[in-house]
């Protein structure tokens, strides 16, 4: 199993919990600051880490999904369009 942790963050535990909560609700890390009366810093750094360890996580399962040869078909590249594509329909 896979273990990454957010370390060295100064906010305390409840805060983090109601921070990770915002950054769930899509909510700006600077209003998230504001809310809980922390500095505007310290809620951007913890948002960075979140993305850092999803990022992780997402490469990891990347490398575990993708162990292999993978082999592309040409077909799909540089085929024409059946239909006219843009303003100029009638033209």
């Amino acid at each position: 199993m896979l273990v990454c942790e957010i370390i060295h963050c100064k906010p305390s535990k409840q805060a983090q919990f109601k921070l990770l909560g915002f950054f769930v609700a899509q909510v700006a890390d600077r209003t998230a600051s504001d809310l809980l009366h922390i500095q505007h810093n310290s809620s951007a750094l913890f948002y960075h880490q979140i993305r850092f360890v999803i990022e992780h996580h997402l490469d990891f399962e990347a490398k575990i999904e993708f162990d292999g040869e993978i082999e592309f078909d040409e077909s799909y590249f540089g085929g024409y369009s059946v239909e006219p594509v843009g303003l100029c329909l009638v033209c």
